[in-house]
């Protein structure tokens, strides 16, 4: 899409100018609602944000004009602009906050996994992956901070627009629509393997002869209607803000609890009967010549059919990207420098928090560890107070977590279905209700959490970490300021190489073993 330079330049200076005000939603699903509550709504510009995606921008120099009258606006009215509804998000988020808000983001269900990614790769091989993966996903955030201040837009689906035009935006809206997707799928999944252990440990009841309230399927249907349905029928992503600090400290607590758990659990661990005794769970670690249990001695390098998995779960993991750019415009006082900051320390806060997660799970259990972490302890006792506690905090987590991760797959199908309607209730609804549903669908009949994690990550979590950023920066970082040999252009070739790389070695992997019949997600493991 060839662009007028100059027109460039002048709608870069103004649209930077705008960026506040326009950025005040918590998502990217919020923008247009942000943009209805500004001043500018009453003179009618709702459809000329610099970053809604819906103004498709057939004249660049009516929304020349339109961005200096709203931004001039903004300045004269500041004062005004402290009444709304949307106060939290008028680029007022400390610095913590702001930190506390991406480490949300990049936490997920998938560190419910890494133990048995862990198992799966060896101690350092798994440990030489995961730092590859955050420091890629650092720079990938480089690469989005440093073209939103080029061009002041503030949203993932308008940079893919911006660099080639409506193909970039649909690319980039289906592969958030897919990661999202795909994040909501694995949190209702556990929603339905996790709720019935939980009743069933509560109730002690031993041998479930049918019930319906211990039916995983009725279980998730019900939370998805009485709790994550009304929480994604908000028109604002404000108050479900207040649930992201819950949710993290629920995941801290869980970490706490697994390291607790590897100096309390036996190895080899005895399988719960009915009948055991104390005695039966205090098995040493030695067979009778004073060896160690090989079973019991952790593997430094593993290499098997299921290492496949291993750098999808990863990467699915370390996923955050759509929701830096929002999080940027609520940042006080924001720069770039600033941003990178909190990207930084976001990262490596989650790093730590996954490396210790999977090596406890992982010298929990060794290679009994499952492909759900929670999974494995009920199997030395299922009434164990802790676990249920920890259980209960995880369900928690994943069930607030699911509106949140909806927001931006509503805010993509708007772009890329209805890309110049303005706000709508019953489309809004509409949306929710059928996403939800396909979802539940999804959970209900999908074979297994591997199958979940391993197909998205492996398509994308590497569009959205390394070939979307480095492919656009090409686009949209013009030659005159950096020519294609110049060393920024050049690693951000490099980066998009390592994205398809990594997306077609993961697919190939997952295909040849699912082909072989040796995975455990077809076995139905």
């Amino acid at each position: 899409m060839s662009e007028d330079k100059p027109a460039d330049a002048v709608e870069t200076a103004h649209a930077e100018v705008n960026a506040i005000p326009n950025g005040k939603g918590h998502e990217p699903g919020e923008e247009i609602t942000a943009s209805a509550k500004t001043p500018s709504a009453d003179t009618g510009e709702k459809e000329t944000v610099p970053n809604s995606a819906q103004n498709e921008r057939p004249t660049r120099n009516e929304n020349t004009e339109a961005n200096l009258q709203e931004s001039q606006e903004f300045l004269s009215g500041m004062e005004d602009k402290k009444t709304p509804q949307f106060t939290d998000f008028e680029g007022k988020t400390s610095f913590g906050m702001s930190v506390f808000n991406l480490g949300n983001a990049i936490m997920g269900s998938g560190i419910l996994g890494l133990a048995y990614a862990m198992a799966n790769t060896g101690v350092v091989l798994f440990l030489v992956l995961l730092t590859v993966v955050a420091v890629l996903s650092s720079y990938s955030i480089h690469l989005l901070l440093k073209l939103s201040g080029i061009v002041g837009i503030r949203a993932y689906e308008q940079l893919g627009y911006r660099a080639f035009g409506t193909p970039g935006k649909m690319a980039a809206g289906i592969a958030i629509t897919l990661q999202n997707i795909g994040a909501m799928s694995s949190y209702l999944y556990i929603v339905k393997y996790e709720f019935p252990l939980v009743i069933q440990a509560f109730l002690r009841v031993d041998k479930p002869a049918g019930e319906w309230y211990l039916n995983g399927n009725y279980l998730v249907i019900i939370v998805s209607i009485a709790v994550i349905l009304p929480l994604a029928l908000m028109k604002q992503l404000g108050y479900l803000g207040y649930t992201s600090g819950f949710s993290l400290s629920c995941m801290v607590f869980f970490l706490i609890s697994v390291i607790y758990k590897k100096f309390n659990t036996p190895c080899p661990f005895t399988d719960f009967s009915f009948n055991s005794t104390a005695s039966v769970l205090n098995v040493s670690a030695m067979d009778p010549g004073g060896e160690p249990d090989p079973s019991c001695i952790p593997k430094m390098a593993n290499l098997n059919s299921q290492t496949a998995y291993t750098i999808p779960i990863l990467a699915f993991a370390f996923v955050c990207h759509p929701e830096v750019l929002p999080i940027y415009t609520e940042l006080r006082n924001p720069t770039k420098k600033k941003m990178q900051h909190v990207a930084n320390i976001s990262i490596a806060v989650m790093y730590c928090m996954y490396f210790l997660a999977a090596l406890f799970g992982y010298l929990t259990f060794y290679g009994e560890v499952e492909a759900e972490l929670l999974h494995t302890y009920s199997r030395i006792d299922p009434y164990d107070t802790l676990i249920l506690c920890v259980r209960v905090a995880v369900l928690t987590a994943v069930t607030l977590t699911v509106p949140i991760v909806l927001f931006p797959v509503r805010r993509a199908i708007q772009q890329m279905i209805f890309p110049n309607k303005t706000f709508n209730w019953p489309r809004h609804i509409a949306i929710a209700v059928v996403l939800l549903t396909f979802i539940n669908l999804l959970v209900i009949f999908a074979p297994n959490i591997l199958g979940i994690f391993g197909i998205i990550g492996a398509t994308s979590a590497p569009c959205l970490i390394f070939i979307f950023p480095a492919v656009f920066y090409l686009r949209i970082v013009p030659n005159e300021e950096e020519p294609m040999r110049s060393f920024p252009k050049v690693v951000a070739v490099c980066f998009a190489c390592i994205g398809f790389l990594f997306m077609i070695m993961s697919l190939s992997f997952i295909i040849i073993d699912w082909t072989s019949g040796s995975s455990k997600a077809s076995s139905g493991h």
